[in-house]
């Protein structure tokens, strides 16, 4: 018996049953830098029970170069993505309005500007539909028209926001008071919410409601926010016709605070803010008008462009942007040569191309936000759709990064997974999907939902803001996520 053969015969005999059967990881030390990850695959069952979801759960993960389906659960059944839905959306954005696209706003006329530079006729503010559009662009779009040689005009300031269908909420379920349930149109500023901040003075409050962005904070008559002595509800909301009406309930303001609050007339808050910022700039204009349709002899004075699409929409998915979201979708159906009137007739057009272009079933989508709870995708046919669209756009690169996270939920800096992906996340209901790339250069589509639908049936709609439950439910959604991607990078992208 050579001496390696006796080692190893006394190492096993010493050792005794326990080493009967093998572990299922290995027990020797581990040199930094090696591939733990690869050498241990979480089990399946063990993530799912270690989940402890109530309701229901699906989730797929894909090879991209192959487009074979490697592993899935309840694939073919649906439920709401959230804000996955945005990834779909910025797709759909990219393939009809290409990546270079920039949404302008511009100012007409119907007359002609004199020699004192007074525009003998009425002056027009026209939205291109820009999603991004904010307080100061508005300043720098009035300069422009003092650029242009316009000190003033004799008519009106009419105000048009018909590019896009307007609607006053994206979702009618959602509380009135919350600034990510905004109103959508062809004419926004600052995300369709105003500003809205409270201070005490003795006993009564000073409350200002304002149209704020970096440095400029123009006042707003438009809403209206008088303060109530009640315990609930904290807000009212009530279509005051031409204003906004808002109450809130004394008892829970505190000394000082502030929040945005969503704006129902996005248009007319439009207008009204350019009046103030062109009165900075020494233009005094009437108080704005809506109009429905523009004056066929208008012209252009001036106008001013947003960022490009690729930017806009790595900022949505990013900051997951509700209002953006809406947009971008909804000026995709427009440049198609839809009639669309509502948002949920924009998310059928996207639904059919996804059908039609990309052969892909199972998304049944009522916006291009996912705030609505009555949108439902397939996980399965969220996972062959992002392989479609991987050969198709670039839409990978504008993907936010998600950092691989421990059961403690923490960062693993050094771990060698790396993903790109949209998160999702309503009451209850918690999405993931995107791309991994390995180490071995395997590149994986996938897709995780979750949600029990049932208990988010009984939140009452005043308490969707944050109901009690919601908070830990997510916690457990975003780990049995993390483990499954883990399981996925350590199974199907193991370096030989």
């Amino acid at each position: 018996m050579s001496r390696r053969s006796f080692l190893a015969a006394l190492a096993a005999s010493a050792a005794g049953p326990v080493l009967a059967n093998a572990p299922e990881t290995s027990l020797r030390p581990v040199a930094r830098g090696e591939d733990v990850w690869a050498r241990t695959i979480p089990d399946l069952e063990e993530i799912i029970r270690d989940a402890r979801l109530d309701g229901s759960f699906a989730f797929s993960v894909g090879n991209v170069e192959t487009g074979e389906i490697l592993e899935g659960r309840n694939g073919d059944e649906g439920l709401p993505p959230a804000s996955v839905a945005k990834a779909l959306s910025a797709a759909y954005a990219l393939e009809f309005l290409g990546a270079d696209h920039r949404f302008a706003t511009r100012l007409l006329s119907t007359g002609e500007v004199d020699a004192d530079g007074i525009l003998q006729g009425d002056l027009i503010l026209v939205g291109g539909g820009d999603p991004t559009l904010d307080t100061d662009a508005l300043a720098r779009l009035a300069g422009r028209l003092r650029d242009a040689g316009v000190n003033g005009v004799s008519g009106k300031l009419l105000i048009w926001g018909g590019a896009l269908p307007e609607v006053t909420g994206i979702d009618p379920e959602q509380p009135d008071h919350v600034g990510y349930n905004p109103s959508v149109s062809g004419l926004n500023l600052n995300f369709n919410r105003v500003h809205f901040e409270w201070n005490r003075v003795g006993e009564s409050y000073e409350v200002a409601l304002d149209g704020r962005s970096g440095s400029r904070r123009p006042p707003v008559s438009m809403a209206r926010m008088v303060v109530v002595s009640r315990r609930s509800p904290i807000y009212t909301y009530t279509d005051g016709g031409e204003r906004d009406d808002w109450t809130v309930a004394k008892s829970a303001l505190g000394n000082a605070g502030s929040r945005w609050l969503p704006v129902r007339r996005p248009a007319l808050y439009t207008g009204e803010v350019f009046q103030a910022v062109a009165g900075s700039e020494g233009l005094r204009l009437k108080a704005p008008e809506m109009i429905e349709a523009m004056p066929e002899t208008a012209r252009e004075l001036a106008s001013i462009e947003s960022q490009p699409l690729t930017d806009i929409l790595r900022d949505m998915l990013k900051w997951s942007t509700n209002l953006t979201a809406e947009v971008v979708g909804c000026a995709a159906s427009v440049e198609r040569g839809i009639d669309i009137a509502s948002l949920e007739d924009s998310a059928e057009a996207m639904n059919a191309w996804a059908r039609d272009e990309l052969g892909i079933d199972g998304l049944a989508l009522k916006d291009h936000s996912g705030l609505g709870g009555d949108s439902r995708v397939e996980a399965e046919a969220m996972t062959r759709a992002l392989i479609a669209l991987r050969g198709r756009m670039e839409l990978k690169p504008l993907l936010k990064p998600i950092p691989i996270r421990d059961e403690a939920r923490q960062v693993l800096s050094s771990h060698p997974l790396d993903v790109h992906a949209k998160t999702g996340t309503l009451n209850f209901v918690s999405g993931l999907a995107g791309f991994i790339d390995c180490p071995d250069g395997t590149e994986l589509a996938f897709a995780v939902f979750s949600g029990d639908l049932e208990h988010r049936a009984t939140i009452p709609r005043e308490d969707r803001e944050g109901p009690p439950g919601a908070r830990t439910y997510n916690t457990r959604a975003k780990k049995f996520q993390m483990e499954l991607i883990k399981r996925w990078g350590a199974l199907y992208g193991r370096t030989s």
